[in-house]
């Protein structure tokens, strides 16, 4: 399901409203709670709802601690909202309402970044998909009237 190991998209049908899911991801410290890569461990905007231009950092550890800053570079409320790094990878989840839930797509594009090579070496390009399935199921797991 990914256009190339730079461009990874996965899709999941949950059982909640839009607005509701979008919410959560507004809501920084959720992305700790919903991450399927295990690396992120709080946020840095405790109590504050992301807007376009929100800047906002995370706590990470891959291996040892560290920070990172993101941005808001995309906003359509109840519809989409994306994140940049500071090296261009853009995180992006778009919402459709179907039936009685929402069809969410969470995309890793990293495909403007400089060092492709690093991501593949480090293993990016073959652990984005796993995690965002995982991310997408921990996510549907927020709404548990809504699971499967």
């Amino acid at each position: 399901m990914s256009e190339s190991p730079y461009l990874q998209t996965r899709r999941r049908l949950v059982a909640a409203a839009p607005s509701e899911i979008f919410e959560l991801l507004t809501d920084p410290a959720m992305h700790p709670v919903i991450d399927g890569s295990g690396t992120l461990r709080a946020s840095n905007a405790q109590g504050s709802k992301l807007s376009l231009g929100s800047e906002f950092g995370m706590q990470m550890r891959l291996g040892v601690p560290y920070r990172i800053s993101n941005t808001v570079v995309e906003f359509e409320q109840d519809r989409q909202i994306a994140w940049r790094h500071f090296s261009g990878h853009r995180w992006r989840y778009e919402l459709e309402a179907v039936g009685a839930g929402t069809l969410v797509s969470e995309t890793w594009d990293a495909s403007r970044v400089r060092h492709q090579w690093l991501l593949r070496l480090m293993g990016f390009t073959r652990s984005t998909g796993p995690n965002m399935e995982r991310t997408l199921e921990r996510l549907a797991g927020q709404f548990p009237e809504a699971s499967e």
